[in-house]
């Protein structure tokens, strides 16, 4: 069983920063494909960033592109969401999720970003 605990949500105003943390436990953190999720108020949870288990390959949402960069470090059993030029559009809770081999995910509590004009 994986624990996942994200930090790093607030309030910001638009074109500002945020890093988001996710602290792993309980598992074999360098095995799992990590990624990160939101859902913003009335819609469904969507995708935004993936990284493989060696940081190698990740990929983005189109809407975060060229905004956003997802990274990992396995000594820390951490992986990051670094998110610029943040827009109103990007508030939502995200939550992250860890991907075992065979298909089970599992998901963080979920952290509040807020965008404000």
């Amino acid at each position: 069983q994986v624990q996942l605990v994200e930090s790093g949500g607030g309030l910001v105003q638009a074109g500002d920063s945020l890093r988001l943390s996710c602290a792993a436990s309980g598992g074999t953190f360098s095995t799992y494909r990590m990624g990160w999720f939101r859902q913003a108020p009335g819609k469904e949870r969507e995708f935004v960033a993936a990284v493989t288990w060696a940081g190698g390959s990740t990929t983005y949402t189109d809407s975060v592109k060229g905004r956003f960069t997802i990274s990992r470090d396995n000594a820390k059993n951490t992986v990051y969401l670094q998110m610029n030029s943040l827009e109103l559009e990007d508030t939502a809770v995200y939550y992250c999720a860890a991907d075992r081999y065979d298909g089970i995910r599992y998901w963080g509590q979920g952290t509040q970003v807020t965008v404000s004009s």
